[in-house]
Formats: structure tokens, C-alpha cells, sequence
């Protein structure tokens, strides 16, 4: 059976404390309809321990021997979406896309490929470094959270994502939840989603990359 109206796509991008994972709820819990959330979260709880982080693993090129499962990790993930769409379900995903491995992977733009032809916005969600340090620290406990050091407050894992998760930094919209809280974030984007620029991210990110 085939669904005759596709589900709408929201990717959630940016850096980890970045406030992704409570947009994505504020929207499952405010939005009409089934709101399926197939974030970097969900998708790790999916993947075997010993090859974790997975798509989550941290910019630095320190693991290439997980690398060569990244690319497989993050396609399985997207076609699962992409997927959801066809059947008429609405998804949400928050994701940490980087290249910043031992060597480019470009998951990113296999990812967009992916998703063609279906409606997808792609949101960058952007936080200071300074609150995102305050928001680890508040929940470090138990978590092994790398922490800074009196004259280096930015471990380099948190520096390395804040430059490298938005690059290029095409998005169809930005929310910064440092000025606005889940559920303005989520009002926001539902408004991006009745004015939305054409041609979209998704459309920019595979045209650039030919």
C-alpha cells in the first residue's frame, strides 16, 4: 500500500548541549500528528556499544577505526527516514553532521541525496560555546563529559564541534537556543514551514556539491 501524502522531514543539526533533543520533543509534544524522533539518541541506542559513539562520533579524526562504519551508519539512518516520509509520517532527526575525520567521509551530502524529493527542512540550531560549557557542567555528573581546566575553560572536543558541525552552514532556517527556548525554537520552525525559501537546503547542499 502506498500513501498518497508523505510525511514532513525536520533535521535538527548542530553541536551536542546545543539544545537539539528538547526542540525535537517540544515539536513532538506541540505539532500535529505522529512525530517520529529518529535522532543521533534513539539511533545509538540501536548501535552495538563496541561501535559507538557511531553517527555521533566527535570531530578530530580520533577513531578511525569506527570511521569506516560512519558513511553505512548514517545512510541506514537517512533511508529510515526517508522511508517514515513515504509512509505518510511526519520525522524529526537531530544530528551532529561534521567532516572533521581523519579524512572526509561526506555523509553529509549522501544524506541530502537521500532524501530526495521529499519535504525536508533543514534547520541549524546554533548556542554560544560559553552557554553550551555552562549546560555540560550542569549535567556533567556521571556522564564523562570531557571538562575544561581553569586556564583552558573549552576542552578541545567542544571547540572542534563548535566549528566544524556547521559547516557549510547551508540551512532553510537558524534558531539560537541561547535567546529562545524549546518551545519558541519549535514555534519558529513551524512557521519556517509554511515559508519556506526555495531552492531549499537539501536542494542547495546536493547542487553545491557537484
Amino acid at each position: 500500500m502506498r500513501w498518497r501524502v508523505t510525511g514532513q522531514i525536520i533535521i535538527l543539526n548542530g553541536a551536542p548541549r546545543s539544545g537539539k533533543s528538547n526542540i525535537a520533543r517540544a515539536i513532538g509534544e506541540s505539532f500535529d500528528g505522529p512525530w517520529m524522533n529518529l535522532g543521533v539518541d534513539s539511533y545509538e541506542q540501536i548501535t552495538p556499544p563496541r561501535y559507538r559513539p557511531g553517527i555521533g562520533l566527535r570531530p578530530g579524526g580520533e577513531r578511525p577505526d569506527l570511521e569506516v562504519f560512519v558513511p553505512r551508519f548514517y545512510a541506514a539512518l537517512y533511508e529510515s527516514i526517508a522511508a517514515h516520509s513515504r509512509m505518510g509520517l511526519n520525522v524529526v532527526a537531530d544530528v551532529g553532521h561534521h567532516d572533521a575525520y581523519s579524512k572526509p567521509l561526506g555523509c553529509l551530502v549522501d544524506c541530502t541525496r537521500r532524501l530526495a524529493g521529499l519535504p525536508v527542512l533543514f534547520v541549524g540550531v546554533r548556542c554560544p560555546i560559553e552557554v553550551i560549557l555552562q549546560r555540560r557542567a550542569a549535567s556533567a555528573a556521571g556522564k564523562g563529559y570531557v571538562t575544561g581546566t581553569p586556564g583552558e575553560p573549552a576542552p578541545l572536543p567542544v571547540r572542534l564541534w563548535q566549528d566544524e558541525v556547521h559547516r557549510p552552514g547551508i540551512y532553510d532556517l537558524e534558531v539560537d537556543t541561547s535567546l529562545l527556548s524549546p518551545t519558541q525554537c519549535a514555534e519558529v520552525i513551524r512557521v519556517g514551514l509554511m515559508q519556506r525559501p526555495r531552492p531549499s537546503a537539501i536542494e542547495r547542499l546536493t547542487q553545491a556539491a557537484k
